[in-house]
């Protein structure tokens, strides 16, 4: 038995997922996507997966480049999120004129802010249904100078994760 695609978005939006930006390319050529579908791999050697519409100008880069970055995103960058989930109606490189962003030394982009900046090597690209896996080799990790929650995205909506403790 197969699951239709609105029972299988129901069910994965019931999935809390971290918020991230996946980033790469520089200058013009700056590209980058919201993205809950980011995990690790392992920790020899330390590796992210990315999965990432293959549409997307972000995965046309990435496969060129070879590079991306993760930013984990902090729960004051919704408005950040939504600039690049496509919501204000911006593309290719004028998402990055939400939030602030300077260079990680591999060439890409980061968010001055985000809880972590994670930049990768692609080691490794596989497909999936209308997706780009990248695994990528972890290069640079930056965190945020200040403790913060992570922005989580469930159910269509994000959300505040609140200590039960």
């Amino acid at each position: 038995m197969t699951v239709d695609v609105p029972t299988f978005r129901r069910t994965m939006g019931l999935f809390p997922g971290a918020v991230t930006l996946i980033t790469t390319g520089s200058g013009d050529l700056r590209r980058g996507i919201t993205a809950t579908a980011v995990c690790s791999v392992t920790d020899n050697p330390p590796s992210l997966l990315v999965c990432v519409n293959r549409k997307t100008g972000t995965c046309m880069e990435i496969a060129r480049l070879g590079l991306f970055s993760v930013n984990l995103l902090g729960q004051d960058h919704a408005d950040v999120a939504m600039a690049f989930a496509g919501a204000h109606g911006v593309t290719g490189p004028e998402k990055f004129d939400f939030g602030h962003w300077i260079t990680c030394p591999q060439g890409l982009p980061r968010l001055s802010g985000a809880l972590a900046s994670i930049s990768c090597k692609v080691t490794a690209t596989t497909e999936a249904g209308g997706h780009s896996v990248f695994i990528g080799r972890i290069e640079d990790v930056a965190f945020a100078d200040e403790d913060g929650g992570a922005l989580v995205y469930a159910q269509s909506r994000f959300h505040r994760l609140q200590s039960v403790a």
